[in-house]
């Protein structure tokens, strides 16, 4: 069974990033669309039998980005693919994972059911908001962590005096697992969310004064909880504050909210690529997260464990 991989048109440049790691030629395929919006998607390729991967995150537009998805599998399952692997690193909609009150939905889950549907045969994603996503597939799911990126650039530039700072309560386990790895201490911020989109910075738990904070969380929207955080750290006495993130979501101010706030430098991955604004912040680090689905694509290809990658 051969392998082919195509790429949806939410990430161009990991998408050919991932093919020279594997070291073969992107699928060709036509995506485009009606006058009215509808997306057309033709594949140019003969995949019948193929072992088949498809990479598009469901980032900003989210619902083009998701449509794109779903017609993409469709084509390759009508294309007679064997087997057809959706590589999702940025997994939209993935905050909507549980029901925080009445009448609301769980649009993790019917994202999840609307892969299958389609006729994925395997998820890869990357960072999972929530880990039981996970199981609101019945089919199966590798959920890599960008946590070996990250901590390869924090013990390369970072090195003493640090605090591996939780944003919420939500990422404690993380922000505990970075600490640990890095035998330092951990604190956490209690942070009060009065709407979608809007933080409030309360109490620090632990001990920042004179030392070098560093931010942990999944993703960056707005930046409010981030930057919120950092003011917060600097009052309680913090050297320097610096963050790192998966997925820089980055909409609505949160570029100028990250030039205006006690932020050293902000770390993330190009899961989502970065706008042209977003490009030109010098307080952005980007790492490149195409060797990590490069080497789980090639493992899952010849069916060898990726058990090792889940660090």
């Amino acid at each position: 069974m051969s392998m082919m991989l195509f790429g949806g048109s939410s990430n161009p440049v990991l998408t050919q990033e991932v093919c020279d790691y594997l070291g073969i030629s992107q699928g060709k395929m036509t995506a485009t669309t009606f006058s009215d919006g509808e997306t057309q998607i033709e594949i140019h390729e003969n995949i019948r039998g193929m072992d088949v991967f498809i990479l598009q995150s469901t980032s900003t537009p989210v619902n083009d980005h998701l449509m794109q998805l779903l017609i993409i599998i469709d084509a390759l399952k009508r294309a007679s693919a064997k087997r057809i692997t959706a590589v999702i690193p940025y997994y939209g909609y993935g905050r909507q994972d549980r029901k925080v009150k009445p009448r609301v939905p769980i649009s993790a889950k019917l994202v999840a059911d609307l892969i299958t549907t389609a006729g994925a045969n395997r998820v890869v994603s990357m960072d999972l908001h929530a880990g039981q996503i996970q199981g609101y597939f019945n089919i199966p799911v590798d959920n890599l962590f960008t946590a070996p990126l990250l901590l390869k650039h924090i013990r390369e530039n970072l090195i003493d005096n640090l605090v591996v700072v939780s944003p919420d309560a939500g990422g404690v386990e993380r922000a505990r697992a970075f600490a640990k790895r890095l035998e330092v201490s951990l604190a956490i911020i209690d942070k009060r969310r009065d709407a979608p989109n809007v933080a409030e910075a309360m109490n620090i738990i632990g001990e920042v004064s004179g030392k070098i904070a560093v931010i942990l969380d999944d993703m960056v929207d707005t930046a409010g909880t981030l930057t919120q955080a950092a003011y917060a750290l600097k009052a309680k006495g913090a050297s320097q504050v610096f963050a790192c993130c998966a997925h820089p979501v980055l909409s609505g101010p949160a570029i100028e909210r990250i030039e205006n706030a006690p932020i050293d430098h902000l770390v993330v991955t190009n899961t989502i690529p970065l706008s042209e604004t977003a490009r030109k912040c010098s307080k952005i680090i980007l790492l490149s997260v195409a060797q990590l689905l490069g080497e789980t694509i090639k493992r899952i290809y010849s069916s060898n464990s990726v058990s090792t990658l889940f660090v």
